[in-house]
């Protein structure tokens, strides 16, 4: 009796590790192995002027983006004790009440994008520092990482969050 209850127990076990469950939910095609990342660009040297109507040039995507993935854009505002300051956009400022506000702000497609400042007044009046050389910094965050509790306007918190360091930003020129 013991070796039947020997026998039917080791079946048993056999059976159980032979048995396979319903296949699970089909990946993405084209994305086996692959580890879904963001990119991160930096863009230099913009400048806004009544010519180009306060618009940046537009930057193009080497390959066009996740219909469902964010994209995020700070400016440098500014520099303390060698630490950058990143301001998420859009970005208002107040500091000319004698004019009025204006704002720093962009717009994107899968396939590009670009910046371009807003006001309530004749932008030509402002001093260079805000309308010449600005630096921005672009984040392509994949749907697939969001997190309702994320706070997206610090960009250090999101570059940390997606695993990026500065070797991973890349430096973008307009599209010509």
């Amino acid at each position: 009796m013991k070796n039947l209850f020997k026998a039917v127990m080791m079946l048993g076990i056999f059976a159980f590790f032979a048995c396979e469950g319903p296949p699970g939910p089909p990946g993405i095609p084209g994305q086996d192995g692959i580890v879904i990342v963001g990119e991160v660009f930096e863009i230099g040297n913009v400048n806004f002027t009544s010519a180009n109507n306060f618009q940046s040039d537009y930057y193009e995507f080497t390959v066009p983006i996740e219909p469902g993935d964010k994209l995020l854009a700070y400016i440098l505002w500014d520099v303390v004790d060698d630490t950058d300051v990143w301001r998420a956009l859009p970005q208002t400022n107040f500091e000319f009440p004698q004019f009025g506000i204006f704002m720093y702000n962009y717009d994107f497609t899968r396939f590009d994008f670009s910046f371009f400042m807003d006001g309530n007044f004749d932008l030509s009046a402002l001093p260079s520092e805000f309308t010449r050389n600005q630096v921005f910094r672009v984040v392509v965050f994949p749907a697939d990482l969001a997190n309702a509790r994320m706070d997206f306007s610090d960009f250090n918190n999101v570059m940390e969050y997606m695993g990026k360091t500065e070797k991973d930003i890349v430096q973008l020129q307009p599209r010509q």
